[in-house]
């Protein structure tokens, strides 16, 4: 009789967890009573003919965070879960958990100094106004181009004003100039020195890294040559603000660096946070740019990144 019983428990089980059929189906098909294929299937479990694994896709993320923090030396890490590994799912996870770690983390009388492009862009669409007061907000590098490609720089610093109750701070310019000559010139004007020294002074930076290939948002905003594009694709591995950095997280053209206006490298790494908002297979190596050369304390990505980075 329990030979009988717990071959039958194997069967209905195979029948409802392998084949997914329901208890009612089951019941029909073997001319069995429906209370009886229950207990038949709670049977089998405890016997252990049945083991159900739950797979948490939660559970990793703060080890991958703490793994991450302690391989880079960072100050704080949010590893968040994409459903899928694709650029879309992934923006919008790690826009979305910029959003709330910044309006949790900024305080009275903080200046925040704001990137743009897509990803900060979805970042800025998703902060809620916070009721906080003497928060400044001011661009970090310039962002008009005459290309029609939109780099969405007025609309990011507009909503980041807004959420923090206070008036934009805008560095109303190209990022990158024909001419180190020219930029040195701008530079001069106090209204530009102004906004810039704002930037400077900003005890907290929010921004993403733009990773080498014809497809990104900098390459397609007609300030660089084909020539100069072709030599970045072969030193560099992605930009903060226009800088654009090799692997160990150095500038890699000078000349092209002596051109742009904006934020360096250095001033981001002395901020009291520096966070980095980045993920995406193609920015993977841009993102260890950006970690090996410590220009980012504070990194937000997802968890597909996340085990990239740790390979």
């Amino acid at each position: 009789m329990d030979n009988e019983k717990q071959q039958l428990s194997v069967e209905v089980a195979r029948l409802y967890y392998q084949s997914d059929y329901s208890q009612q189906e089951i019941a029909t098909q073997l001319g069995i009573s429906r209370p009886t294929i229950s207990r038949l299937l709670q049977y089998a479990k405890e016997k252990g003919y049945v083991r159900i694994d739950i797979i948490d896709p939660f559970a990793d993320l703060d080890k991958l965070a703490s793994q991450l923090k302690e391989k880079y030396k960072l100050k704080n890490v949010r590893v968040v879960f994409s459903p899928k590994d694709d650029n879309i799912s992934i923006r919008e996870y790690i826009s979305k958990e910029a959003a709330e770690y910044l309006q949790d983390s900024i305080k009275n009388g903080d200046i925040l100094g704001v990137s743009w492009g897509t990803t900060m862009y979805e970042v800025a669409k998703r902060l809620i106004p916070q009721n906080i007061k003497e928060v400044e907000v001011v661009q970090l590098n310039g962002g008009i181009s005459h290309s029609e490609v939109n780099t969405y720089a007025s609309e990011t610093i507009a909503l980041f004003a807004e959420a923090f109750q206070t008036m934009p701070r805008y560095l109303p310019l190209p990022v990158i100039f024909d001419s180190a000559t020219v930029r040195q010139m701008v530079e001069e004007d106090r209204h530009i020195k102004n906004i810039m020294e704002m930037g400077l002074h900003a005890n907290v930076a929010i921004f993403t890294v733009g990773a080498i290939q014809d497809e990104t948002l900098l390459f397609n905003l007609s300030y660089l040559s084909e020539k100069e594009k072709k030599v970045l694709k072969q030193k560099s591995v992605g930009d903060i603000c226009a800088r654009f950095f090799n692997e160990k997280g150095e500038i890699c053209d000078e000349q092209i660096d002596n051109r742009t206006i904006g934020i360096s490298l250095d001033a981001l790494k002395q901020k009291e946070k520096s966070i980095l908002v980045a993920g995406g297979k193609y920015k993977v190596e841009a993102i260890k740019g950006v970690l090996n050369g410590k220009c980012a304390n504070i990194l937000i990505t997802d968890q597909y990144t996340a085990k990239k980075l740790l390979e």
